[in-house]
């Protein structure tokens, strides 16, 4: 059982698999970049989503979501003639992936997982005025905004509970990537994972948040007996939980690098080796997402799974 409220019949959401691509238009200035620096081409992007409720639930309880940022100009109004002409192809100005877990039991968690993701993509889009100026030399406004934003995504929980009526306790986990490149910047709450792969080697970018982790962290249990551990899938820190501790990182982006989400339905079954393995045969994003979904439920497929992967098409 997971705090809170990993008990009872999973929710109903999305099964099987799902594609989705989203671009906002946001006003910013395109930074100019070396040809040894250059961000990747939209074309030089591989994205895929897969989110599956597992063998044993009926229901999936899980969330993805994953966009890229554009600016753009689009005439509304004018007199001059052709003006079709003035409307610029867009520039991206970066991408983000999120995943989402939900608990609370019956329709709850699904709830608190749509809930958490659209308040992201809606901070994102409409409020995050930092994220479209963000200085690389000086990422405090930045940080600071993306734990508002985990912090938004919790009263969105609260809120979506509170309206139900019957979902008090219903909560998510949260994985936030950001690539403004050439910086990653991360947001996670819960025990969803966010790994790097780059030059061959897997590296997790996030701690779990739970109790099994919270006593290695202390001394009392080792490392190698966490995942075995009753404490495992128990949350010490949730979007919509009793506590939410949003943890927010900062790394870089390499030509090559690919970005991989997941749920822990897949960490419960597939090892950090065995997803390195996959990574290192990889051909597309599509690829490896159905081929560490179908380990997952090879593996006893006992809750739901979602993987997402951004990767950068270019070598390396």
């Amino acid at each position: 059982m997971r705090d809170p409220g990993r008990q009872g019949d999973p929710s109903c959401g999305n099964t099987g698999s799902t594609y989705l691509q989203i671009v906002s238009h946001t006003h910013s200035i395109e930074p100019t970049h070396t040809a040894s620096t250059r961000r990747p081409r939209d074309e030089d992007l591989d994205f895929f989503g897969l989110t599956h409720p597992g063998v044993v639930r009926k229901d999936n309880q899980d969330h993805f979501l994953f966009c890229t940022l554009h600016k753009s100009l689009r005439v509304l109004g004018t007199s001059l003639p052709n003006p079709e002409l003035l409307e610029m192809p867009t520039q991206r100005l970066a991408s983000f992936g999120m995943v989402a877990d939900g608990v609370g039991g019956r329709a709850g968690g699904e709830v608190a997982s749509r809930a958490a993701l659209e308040a992201i993509a809606e901070y994102v889009t409409h409020t995050m005025q930092s994220f479209y100026t963000a200085d690389s030399d000086d990422d405090r406004t930045f940080l600071t905004s993306l734990e508002d934003a985990a912090h938004q995504g919790h009263e969105a929980v609260l809120q979506r509970a509170a309206d139900s009526g019957n979902m008090v306790g219903m909560a998510t986990t949260l994985t936030v990537m950001i690539a403004v490149w050439p910086s990653l910047y991360v947001l996670h709450v819960g025990d969803s994972r966010c790994y790097r792969f780059r030059a061959g080697e897997l590296e997790l970018l996030t701690r779990d948040q739970t109790m099994a982790q919270e006593l290695v962290d202390s001394g009392v249990l080792p490392a190698e007996r966490a995942q075995e551990s009753r404490f495992a899938h128990i949350l010490s820190s949730s979007i919509g939980g009793r506590s939410t501790q949003p943890a927010v990182t900062k790394g870089d982006l390499a030509r090559g690098d690919a970005i991989l989400l997941c749920t822990d339905g897949l960490t419960k079954h597939v090892s950090n080796e065995h997803i390195a393995n996959r990574m290192r045969a990889l051909v597309s994003s599509e690829q490896v997402c159905r081929q560490l979904v179908d380990d997952a439920l090879a593996g006893g497929g006992s809750d739901n799974v979602t993987v997402v992967v951004l990767r950068d098409g270019r070598q390396p």
